[in-house]
């Protein structure tokens, strides 16, 4: 009886090429085009700012050039700053935040809560404006 060629061995030819060792220093020297960082760092940005905060009060302030945003909850006050500076492309002088407490709310018998925010008031050069409503 004949063995069946799917079990006989064959000899594989080794293909292989010579691959050019490549240093990992080159790799991290190399740079990025300015566009792409640029664009990542929006997208990072846009997620920190939630939106502006548009009261009678922000708009007050903002002939004081100073601008009122509701931020993500977890940001700090440098991120607040970069992301400002990124999107907006102004330079920020002073960034201040605000924690607005979670509040009870009641709806007939049931009782809820309104969630509470981050609020932050930043100050920019003299000189400079923020459109946040475009006209």
């Amino acid at each position: 009886m004949a063995f069946p060629e799917i079990f006989k061995k064959t000899e594989k030819k080794q293909v292989f090429e010579k691959k050019e060792k490549v240093n990992i220093k080159d790799k991290k020297t190399e740079e990025k085009p300015a566009k792409e960082k640029a664009k990542k760092a929006t997208g990072f940005y846009a997620n920190i700012l939630e939106s502006p905060h548009i009261t009678e009060k922000a708009t007050d302030l903002s002939e004081k050039n100073q601008y009122v945003f509701k931020v993500f909850s977890k940001t700090n006050k440098k991120e607040i700053k970069n992301a400002v500076e990124e999107i907006y492309k102004v330079d920020v002088i002073s960034v201040n935040i605000i924690n607005i407490p979670d509040k009870k709310r009641r709806l007939g018998r049931t009782l809820g809560w309104k969630s509470g925010y981050k609020k932050a008031i930043v100050g920019i050069k003299a000189g400079q404006k923020i459109e946040l409503m475009p006209r």
